[in-house]
């Protein structure tokens, strides 16, 4: 790997930790960052999982106040994730990859159209403070389910993983924005790093590029809940969601031309 490539990988890193914050969708960076130093799709997704594992811990240790309050959540939510996740890397060690680099380009396209047409969290976060006033109990177990089937899809690619984890907590907790963005950080960052975890034991990592990404996601995911805190993220996720949409018409040209 060349100095420039390590920087390269060093920047997408912060742009990954950065977007995976305002808009939950840090591979829309980073994936297609390994892709780019001419890693092959399946590599470059097990790379990016190892190395967004420090993505979740930035964000993690820059949100605990936004934590406190939340250890039952995190004690329930966390063990089912990780079994999601689990289970998603197990479906992505068993597909050919062929058919892995035929279907990210759909995942892509779905992850940007999830983020174009998703409410504002605010919005999310209301309702589901008035729906939680009115709940007559706490629905705690159908929620774990909901939590594992979204590891699932974090742990197999992970694209807008944290998009539909935010939505689920802020309709499902009544939240508001920064608590239900905090939970999430961790919650898809448990089903990611244990998919990571079997990655690292039985695929093919790019440690070396794993690296430089890895530091800069850590730095971006520093950042982020700053910015989450002052910003209305809006606008930006609709950038980020029409870019998404360009990468998937690329990768979907690349797998079927």
């Amino acid at each position: 790997m060349s100095v420039w490539q390590w920087l390269f990988l060093l920047v997408a890193g912060v742009g990954g930790g950065l977007t995976g914050s305002i808009a939950g969708m840090a591979s829309l960076v980073s994936y297609p960052a390994l892709l780019a130093t001419g890693l092959p799709p399946v590599t470059a997704n097990v790379t990016n999982s190892v190395a967004l594992i420090t993505n979740a811990l930035g964000a993690a240790s820059a949100s605990r106040v936004e934590l406190t309050g939340q250890k039952s959540r995190v004690l329930l939510l966390v063990p089912a994730a990780a079994v999601g996740g689990v289970i998603g890397a197990v479906l992505l060690l068993t597909t050919p990859d062929g058919v892995f680099e035929k279907v990210v380009p759909f995942l892509i396209g779905a992850a940007a159209l999830a983020i174009l047409v998703q409410r504002p969290p605010r919005e999310l976060a209301v309702e589901g403070a008035v729906a939680q006033a009115h709940r007559p109990r706490r629905h705690t177990w159908g929620l774990a389910a909901a939590t594992c089937a979204v590891g699932v899809y974090g742990g197999y690619f992970g694209a807008a993983a944290g998009v539909l984890m935010l939505a689920l907590l802020l309709l499902a907790t009544g939240e508001t924005v920064p608590r239900g963005n905090a939970l999430r950080n961790v919650v898809v960052g448990s089903a990611n790093g244990i998919a990571a975890l079997g990655y690292a034991v039985f695929a093919d990592i790019a440690w070396w590029s794993a690296l430089p990404l890895a530091i800069g996601l850590f730095v971006g995911g520093r950042l982020g809940p700053r910015v989450v805190r002052r910003v209305n993220g809006t606008v930006l996720r609709r950038v980020i969601a029409v870019v998404g949409l360009g990468l998937a018409l690329q990768l979907g040209f690349q797998a079927f031309g």
